[in-house]
């Protein structure tokens, strides 16, 4: 008998996954820019206007600034999230200075002709603490594990299965559950869910014109999380680093296309023994 998709995934066509990949280039440009000009004494409303002069320059719109998730929520007032520490995911543009030692997640999304792309990398602001430090390393580590994952005609659960080994191998990592992975398209955050975790064989099927939003979130704490008063900002009950790693992907017939960075992943997927699948590039 035939599977039923899960209601609301979108299966793009190669035109629009040619979309995607502009969409992803923007959004890897700009955090290539924010990455290699961020440090000490630079405020986080700073960075996000990098990011800004990226979109501006590449004619395209932010994903971010405007969302709404749902009533009551007030709509998001920068073009990044910028969370620093303890704060692991959705941190609002502000006055706050970056000191040595932090570490500062940045993620970001564009969208071209209708189309999203989504990533999310973590960079030392000077010297990391060595502890905070390989568990940035190993959660872009896990990151490129859940990547590895995905087959045509494997399962989302693949993925998450992924993910969790390789952190829970890696080091008694607090993996966040609150928050996960998605589908991404024409819609930023859309079926199907993508957690940090799970087990191989579960969830739906990974069909070609999928694209899925990997995002990786570990703490050196607990994996539980609570939301200050501005309603977005995401940190750790008992105050621990969290780092948040995502890249946007596709799988073709050829293999993996990871849309988000600038080489579409050629370099690190060839280093990982996998097939490199852009329909163009």
């Amino acid at each position: 008998m035939k599977k039923r998709r899960v209601p609301g995934i979108e299966i793009l066509s190669d035109e629009d996954l040619k979309l995607m990949r502009k969409a992803g280039l923007v959004v890897a440009r700009a955090l290539r820019e924010m990455t290699s000009n961020v440090r000490v004494g630079m405020t986080t409303h700073e960075v996000d206007a990098i990011a800004v002069d990226v979109l501006a320059r590449e004619g395209a719109t932010s994903s971010f600034l405007g969302y709404e998730p749902m009533k009551g929520i007030p709509p998001y007032p920068g073009v990044t999230c910028l969370s620093v520490n303890e704060e692991v995911v959705h941190g609002l543009p502000s006055e706050r200075v970056l000191a040595e030692g932090d570490l500062l997640s940045i993620d970001f999304g564009a969208m071209i002709e209708g189309v999203h792309g989504d990533a999310a990398r973590s960079v030392g602001i000077g010297d990391l603490a060595s502890d905070v430090e390989k568990l940035n390393i190993d959660t872009e580590k896990s990151l490129w594990a859940g990547i590895s994952a995905a087959r045509l005609g494997g399962k989302i659960g693949d993925i998450s299965s992924a993910i969790e080994r390789s952190l829970r191998n890696a080091g008694k990592y607090g993996i966040v559950r609150g928050y996960t992975g998605h589908g991404i398209g024409h819609q930023m955050h859309q079926p199907p869910d993508i957690p940090n975790y799970g087990s191989r064989g579960k969830g739906p099927i990974i069909e070609q014109g999928l694209c899925m939003a990997i995002e990786p979130m570990a703490t050196l704490g607990t994996s539980n999380t609570d939301i200050l008063d501005d309603d977005w900002t995401v940190v750790t009950t008992d105050g621990s680093v969290g780092a948040h790693w995502e890249n946007t992907i596709t799988v073709t017939k050829f293999g993996i296309w990871v849309l988000t960075e600038e080489d579409g992943g050629e370099e690190t997927l060839h280093r990982l023994g996998l097939p490199f699948g852009p329909l163009s590039d």
